[in-house]
């Protein structure tokens, strides 16, 4: 696998821009350490693609994070030009950000997702808590509708801190999502392929907090990975098929990440799809690759060579 020049993507507007640049800054240091010639670019979505043109790269790795490098802008942009990129393409990229257009996915392929329902900012009023609640119970997650790293996510376990959640949700957002709690572990799972699809070791997440929250994420010590998650073989046979179909209903490429929910009686329920998933040193699919003997060098040029494939 040979580039004359590979640009990593990274930063750009978004409210996730800082952690994209940690991501970006990781794998560029990765890719020279395996001799690419590798140059990080921050994204500017007014002249990407003349800065792309002007670069002389041949493939873009896509660490853009939440807006423009998830919702598939950045693909369509890159495809225009014929340019290969890494992560998914613009449709599922597009589908797979917004979690209002992920859940009617799911739901219409039959794949096991918590129950839900959106609102939009004017259907806020005096009696939608008590609605909420009512149809709910407490506790319940309220989550802006498109964005990332758990912005704008709560769960919200008293009655009168909800009012207060649903307006910070909205602050990220037009529409939120609300929906039932789970309770249970929390597990993360790699799925890489274009075609044929598979997963790397499910994780269980833990954290100091109890919350796998951004602070919980991007903090180091906060969180810690459990690989392979200590489930029996045909629970996390389970899970993995779960995640599997969640990715080909969705038409992933590459490598994503899916966010599930075990409940206590071991139903799992897909929470999410990543398409543009953290690289950071505290990111769950690098240490999902080392824990099978990948390193974070051979992780990225496995991602470059999905992308050539592509």
């Amino acid at each position: 696998m040979n580039f004359n020049k590979i640009i990593v993507l990274m930063g750009g507007p978004s409210s996730e821009a800082e952690i994209s640049r940690l991501t970006g800054n990781a794998i560029l240091k990765a890719l020279k350490n395996k001799g690419h010639n590798a140059e990080g670019m921050e994204f500017v979505p007014e002249t990407m693609v003349e800065d792309i043109k002007r670069s002389g790269c041949d493939i873009v790795f896509n660490a853009v994070h939440g807006k423009y490098g998830e919702d598939g802008r950045i693909a369509a942009a890159l495809e225009m030009i014929n340019m290969p990129y890494t992560s998914s393409g613009v449709l599922s990229s597009a589908v797979t950000m917004d979690k209002v257009a992920t859940k009617h996915l799911f739901r219409s392929a039959g794949i096991s997702t918590p129950k839900s329902r959106f609102l939009h900012k004017r259907d806020l009023n005096s009696s939608l808590t008590a609605e909420i609640i009512e149809e709910f119970s407490l506790p319940v997650v309220v989550k802006a509708a498109s964005q990332g790293s758990s912005i704008g996510v709560e769960i919200v376990e008293k009655a009168d801190e909800l009012e207060a959640a649903l307006k910070n949700s909205f602050k990220y957002d037009d529409v939120v999502l609300i929906e039932e709690f789970i309770k249970g572990r929390e597990l993360s799972i790699p799925v890489y392929g274009n075609e044929e699809k598979k997963t790397l070791p499910v994780i269980e997440i833990t954290t100091n907090s109890g919350r796998y929250d951004y602070k919980s994420k991007y903090t180091k010590g906060e969180s810690y990975h459990i690989i392979p998650a200590p489930l029996d073989d045909e629970v996390t046979q389970k899970v993995q098929k779960l995640c599997i179909d969640a990715c080909t209903v969705a038409d992933c490429k590459g490598m994503v990440r899916v966010d599930v929910m075990l409940s206590e009686d071991n139903v799992p329920y897909a929470l999410e799809i990543n398409s543009v998933p953290g690289m950071t040193e505290t990111s769950l699919v690098p240490d999902a690759a080392r824990s099978v003997g990948i390193d974070f060098g051979s992780l990225c040029e496995m991602i470059l060579q999905m992308a050539v494939e592509k």
